[in-house]
């Protein structure tokens, strides 16, 4: 579907590619209709900068970030006659004080920024989408009371809580218009049931009844292709169910990190829509009112059945010519 709601660029993320012009550009070119633009905001700690951002300041991803927003704002005025661009941001929750840092950030760009992606990356301030490695640290970070390491499942149910919980504290606190690929957490455990662990299972349901309670969107996030093992985009089948379940609402992202990412699996992700079931598909405009939370977009619902929109014939046809959802400009 021509919509997402989740991207990056190498101009301003330094695991992307690409600058923020040339992923707009490609998403004109597949013709997409609504694109946001969703850099990650600031950290505020030199301890959770990355390998490849060592050389910068806490400074510098701060002025990053407001470059960013100077950026979008020019190319969403520039390209208005061929694409709607939102200007959002997605977040990151290490310590509690980041949640205090993005209010402020959201205090003082008030109106600049049109939604927010609701996402976690960390378990107890450790990353777990960074690599293997890491994910296994933040794993075996979790001891029983006497401080011993504790193993199996009790483990594992203590992570999942975790992550679970971070989560909700930024869905009541935030309420994001996008929810953030809901189930990272198993990005490196794709078969996990997490019916098998029903303290997490119930905290994950209470995060997505909270999250519909206010009218967010759940993204189908296809950049979980791309992920060892992941046969699906995020969410997996069994959280996809617990959505419709509790009748939530579902909106398109493609989580690009360039623009050789824009729009890339989405037949598959069309493929999984339909074999789950999912008939309806939301996505965010712009608004003349406020919403909830003072921000000027309100989801609106796809017209028509979404499997014919002319989308998908283009997308099959660049993907015969370079396996790929359109026709990507970049070698």
């Amino acid at each position: 579907m021509p919509y997402s709601h989740h991207s990056h660029s190498g101009q301003f993320c330094r695991h992307a590619l690409g600058s923020l012009e040339e992923v707009v550009s490609e998403a004109i070119k597949q013709r997409f209709e609504v694109y946001g633009l969703t850099e990650h905001v600031p950290r505020y700690r030199l301890e959770d900068l990355y390998p490849e951002e060592r050389a910068l300041s806490l400074g510098d991803l701060s002025d990053q970030f407001t470059t960013f927003l100077n950026e979008a704002h020019r190319l969403k005025e520039l390209y208005a006659p061929h694409i709607t661009l939102l200007v959002g941001l997605e977040t990151e929750y290490i310590t509690d004080d980041d949640l205090d840092h993005l209010r402020k950030l959201l205090k003082d760009n008030e109106k600049r920024i049109d939604y927010i992606v609701g996402s976690v990356h960390h378990v107890s301030s450790i990353p777990i989408d960074f690599d293997r490695v890491t994910y296994e640290k933040a794993l075996a970070n979790f001891s029983d009371e006497e401080g011993v390491h504790i193993l199996g499942n009790h483990q594992m149910e203590q992570f999942l809580s975790v992550y679970f919980d971070a989560q909700h504290k930024l869905i009541r606190h935030f309420q994001p218009e996008i929810i953030g690929h809901l189930d990272l957490c198993r990005l490196y455990t794709p078969s996990l049931d997490l019916k098998q662990y029903p303290i997490a299972w119930g905290k994950l349901v209470r995060n997505i009844e909270e999250a519909i309670n206010y009218g967010a969107l759940f993204e189908i996030n296809s950049a979980a292709l791309k992920k060892e093992g992941w046969t699906s985009p995020y969410p997996g089948k069994d959280v996809v169910a617990l959505i419709q379940e509790k009748n939530g609402r579902f909106a398109l992202s493609d989580d690009s990190h360039g623009p050789r990412t824009v729009g890339q699996y989405y037949l598959h992700v069309a493929d999984y829509l339909m074999q789950s079931g999912i008939t309806e598909l939301w996505h965010l405009d712009h608004s003349s009112e406020p919403n909830h939370k003072g921000r000027y977009t309100s989801p609106r619902r796809v017209e028509g059945d979404w499997r014919l929109h002319a989308f998908w014939n283009a997308c099959r046809e660049g993907k015969k010519v370079n396996g790929h959802c359109g026709t990507p400009s970049q070698p």
